[in-house]
């Protein structure tokens, strides 16, 4: 995604002569083509992630169009009265870009782990929020960024995700992309973890139990009307994220469900509201937190159990 994301910067850059790059001291290597090209709409604002906001909102007032870029939970939560006061505040055109979201810096301990930062941004008002799943679906909502501007939070991988979507895909916000068609129930994923949700749901297929997936690369807005449709069609909904259970997009879509007159039941497959004491690469870190193929469809077909259990009960 990261590749992907500065690919796509640059040509955007190439369109669009507002458009700025500030950074904390991070990047080294990802960045070095646009700093080659555009090396006077690249500032680096040192190890000041606070810093780097108010410049970026600054920059924006100015006219400019700003991608701010750091890692983890870095350019959220360090500075997120920056983010609250000087960006959304003043619906300022900047764009902040974390890289490495959910565990993906599990090496380094869970001062690195960016797994409340969905919930954070999303409830800031007037902040966008988009988690894509692959380069695909970061070349398109980074599409969208670019000709509809922000306030806006933009959470990556980290390196290295296989592209799920075969072609190029183009989004409008707030858009969820199908990607399988099933008939029992609804799997619904945001960020990189969607690889890991198409696997999990090939292992419940063994199981008999099929399962639609669809990608939500935008929190907010949120596709509603693909929420709606799942709850008409399924009695269960399933959300994966690599995210704390508390404010991501399981809450997102409970929150829809909560005002339908019927609802369907929902099940959270994300990371426990609590730190992680653990350290380690993202794959462990995944399978310990049951964020794996195999915990995301064992958890699935527990609760399943479970609520068949408590149908019988109600009957």
């Amino acid at each position: 995604m990261r590749t992907r994301f500065f690919t796509d910067l640059v040509a955007a850059a190439d369109a669009h002569p507002e458009l700025v790059l500030v950074t904390a001291d991070i990047g080294f290597g990802a960045v070095d083509d646009f700093v080659a090209r555009y090396p006077d709409r690249f500032v680096n604002a040192g190890v000041a992630e606070q810093n780097m906001t108010g410049l970026a909102a600054g920059i924006a007032l100015g006219g400019g169009r700003v991608f701010t870029y750091s890692i983890a939970n870095f350019p959220t939560l360090r500075c997120l009265e920056q983010i609250r006061n000087d960006v959304a505040y003043h619906h300022a055109d900047v764009t902040v870009v974390a890289v490495g979201g959910g565990l993906a810096y599990g090496a380094l301990g869970m001062s690195h782990h960016a797994t409340e930062d969905l919930a954070v941004m999303r409830s800031v008002p007037g902040v966008a929020v988009a988690a894509p799943g692959d380069p695909e679906e970061t070349g398109a909502v980074l599409a969208d960024l670019v000709a509809n501007g922000g306030p806006a939070y933009l959470r990556l991988g980290k390196a290295g995700e296989r592209s799920v979507h075969p072609l190029p895909l183009r989004l409008a916000r707030g858009e969820s992309v199908p990607l399988r068609t099933g008939g029992d129930l609804a799997i619904f994923s945001t960020g990189a973890i969607l690889e890991n949700a198409l696997r999990a749901a090939d292992l419940l297929a063994r199981s008999g139990v099929r399962a639609d997936v669809r990608s939500f690369p935008w929190l907010d807005p949120i596709d509603t009307l693909a929420v709606h449709d799942a709850a008409r069609r399924y009695d269960t909904i399933v959300t994966v994220e690599e995210h704390s259970i508390t404010g991501g997009l399981g809450s997102a879509v409970a929150e829809i469900l909560a005002e339908l007159p019927r609802s369907a039941a929902l099940i959270r497959v994300a990371l426990p509201a609590r730190f992680s004491s653990l350290v380690g690469d993202q794959d462990y870190l995944r399978r310990a937190a049951g964020l794996d193929p195999e915990g995301i469809s064992a958890r699935v077909l527990e609760q399943l159990e479970v609520n068949r259990g408590l149908a019988c009960q109600v009957r």
